[in-house]
């Protein structure tokens, strides 16, 4: 019978603990890990080395292991169990990290220390990961897996999103994979675990609702004598009215700096990720991957480092989290109001801001049929930069809170990860107003109130609008031809936003923004959808040019902006005409679609 220690917290941790070296690691060899499997008692299970798989990484190796006693028999390997260190003689050889989906024994990878060591950066530095202009998202996951609301819009193609499998590790046991991460959601929707479970397994969570404690920033911090080798931790994404976090277990603890997970959390690389003492409330055996119900306690500190083989990070130390705040308006005055705070990382930031969106929008309103949802948002940068205002209004037939909010944070998205490092967010706010009906017009006709006109006169033009049950709008808007106008025919376009977004968007980069304060007034310019847009134009070649439209250039130049692209951008730009004035059509609340063109001469 095995015989199962609980091991006191405060003498798990000694001074200095010695390594066992990896080069000594040899079949047959016994020895105990440290976790806890209820409670935050710390408690010994054992076991057995079966050998090394070498070449498990890039000069990396994983050793194999039988664990026995507690739970195990029954669980198997647990999530939750990552980073629980092995002894062998008292010497930490490292820990546990991989297991095998559907197991029937508790076979598990354990990462070696030295490797950990190695691999993780000092967790001093100032730098995170917001400051990196190369980081860009791990392979494995496509922005249109993470922005499904958002498949059609043209920054999707300059963006990046975090995401990536979990590292899986082939052997001739079978397919060896870092131990699933639970997510712990909490004051999140049912809808919102279900929408973004995809999205956030291609981070390598498995989202769970209901199964974790509140925020744990207004619990007071942790005493540091707390945070010890075996002791359960809670990494945090999101904290607040929505809270988002993932447990873990210590590995090693050297003064300040703690080490734990064997594995990657987002592999984010340096990165602030806030993290807490946890207590597991229970385990729950599952046929793929039995995993522990915990909650988040008192704050302990702040990880710096998420890197393949280990997350590091140094207790007591503040992480610098974005506020975040949402309103939602709906009918009637009602108000709810939710105040949160993520993680400030380029990749994440807008990612979380959407999942709170979406779920402050499903616990007040509905999510299925037809219904329409005006966003109003604001991000504020640090410095004297200008703020990123987001304006626009959405409708649909099918979720249109998932519609609007992955496409109402894809301009942040866009900003964040422009190579600017002076964009660093300093709060966000929206405020969401539902409305249960689905309020769209077309552009069904135009005319102008005259076909000829001179330099310096002017003309009217009208718009039929039509929509669901025979309702019909019509607007007018007025022209002025300037004086000294050229002769020759005059286009008159009403189109809706994307028309004229579209083109405009998709030949936005930083170099031609020049700035950032350029690229956010640019961002901010984007035309809400509940306008119609008269484009008053002519067949000449344009081209956007630092936020500018250079219109009718020499051949020569022409040619010069066109190859510079480097996509059709331009030349779609380039081949609408030059633009003679614009200016917006409102037809009361609802969302435009359609254009529709008519000529007039101008004529001496």
């Amino acid at each position: 019978m095995t015989v199962l220690v609980v091991v006191a917290s405060a003498q798990t941790q000694p001074q200095s603990t010695p390594f066992f070296p990896l080069r000594d690691i040899r079949p047959g060899l016994h020895g105990v890990g440290r976790t806890v499997f209820h409670g935050n008692q710390i408690e010994e299970f054992q076991v057995e080395i079966l050998g090394v798989l070498e070449g498990s990484g890039p000069q990396q190796s994983i050793i194999l292991a039988r664990l026995t006693g507690g739970p195990l028999a029954d669980t198997g390997v647990i999530q939750g169990m990552s980073g629980s260190p092995v002894y062998i003689d008292g010497k930490l050889v490292g820990a546990v990290a991989l297991g095998f989906p559907f197991a029937k024994e508790a076979i598990a990878g354990i990462q070696p220390i030295e490797q950990m060591l190695a691999d993780a950066t000092t967790p001093g530095s100032n730098k995170s990961a917001s400051d990196d202009p190369r980081r860009s998202a791990p392979a494995g996951a496509g922005l249109r897996d993470l922005y499904p609301g958002a498949a059609a819009n043209p920054l999707l193609a300059k963006a990046s999103l975090p995401g990536g499998a979990q590292a899986a590790v082939e052997s001739p046991f079978g397919r060896l994979r870092d131990i699933g991460t639970p997510l712990s959601m909490t004051g999140f929707t049912e809808a919102t675990v279900r929408a973004f479970a995809g999205p956030l397994q291609k981070l390598g969570f498995e989202a769970q609702t209901g199964l974790g404690g509140g925020s744990s920033t207004s619990s007071g911090p942790a005493d540091p004598e707390s945070i010890v080798a075996g002791s359960m931790i809670s990494v945090q994404l999101m904290t607040g009215d929505m809270v988002m976090s993932a447990d873990g277990t210590v590995t090693y603890v050297d003064g300040k700096t703690v080490y734990a997970f064997g594995h990657r959390y987002l592999a984010a690389g340096s990165t602030e990720l806030p993290f807490s003492h946890s207590e597991v409330l229970a385990i729950l055996p599952n046929l793929n991957a039995s995993y522990k119900i915990s909650v988040a306690k008192q704050w302990a500190g702040s990880m710096t480092s998420d890197r393949s083989t280990a997350v590091a990070g140094e207790i007591g130390r503040s992480a610098h989290l974005v506020p975040l705040s949402i309103e939602v308006r709906a009918p009637g005055n009602a108000s709810h109001r939710y105040h949160i705070q993520v993680v400030n990382d380029r990749l994440l930031t807008p990612f979380l801001t959407q999942v709170a969106l979406f779920s402050a929008v499903d616990a007040t309103e509905r999510t299925l049929g037809a219904s329409s949802l005006r966003v109003e948002g604001r991000v504020e940068f640090e410095g004297n930069l200008q703020p990123l205002v987001i304006k626009n209004v959405f409708a649909s037939d099918l979720s249109v809170a998932m519609q609007a909010a992955a496409n109402s944070i894809v301009p942040l998205s866009f900003a964040l990860q422009s190579g600017f490092q002076q964009l660093r967010v300093k709060s966000a706010s929206f405020v969401l107003e539902p409305d249960e009906l689905k309020k769209t017009v077309q552009i069904d006709q135009i005319w102008a109130s005259r076909r000829e006109v001179k330099p310096g006169e002017s003309l009217d033009v009208s718009v039929l609008f039509s929509g669901e049950n025979g309702l019909e709008v019509t607007r007018s808007a007025h022209v002025q031809i300037p004086v000294g106008a050229p002769t020759g025919t005059l286009n008159l376009t009403v189109s809706d936003a994307n028309g004229l977004n579209y083109p405009e968007l998709a030949g936005l980069s930083s170099v031609a923004a020049g700035s950032p304060d350029q690229l956010i007034h640019e961002l901010s310019a984007i035309r809400p959808s509940d306008r119609a847009y008269l484009r008053v134009w002519r067949q000449e070649p344009s081209f956007p040019l630092s936020g500018t439209e250079l219109t009718d250039p020499p051949p020569s130049v022409s040619m010069i902006l066109a190859r510079g692209a480097g996509t059709g951008a331009t030349m779609l730009f380039a081949l609408r005409g030059s633009a003679v004035a614009e200016m917006p059509v409102d037809p009361g609340n609802y969302v435009v679609s359609g254009y529709k063109t008519v000529q007039v001469e101008v004529k001496e």
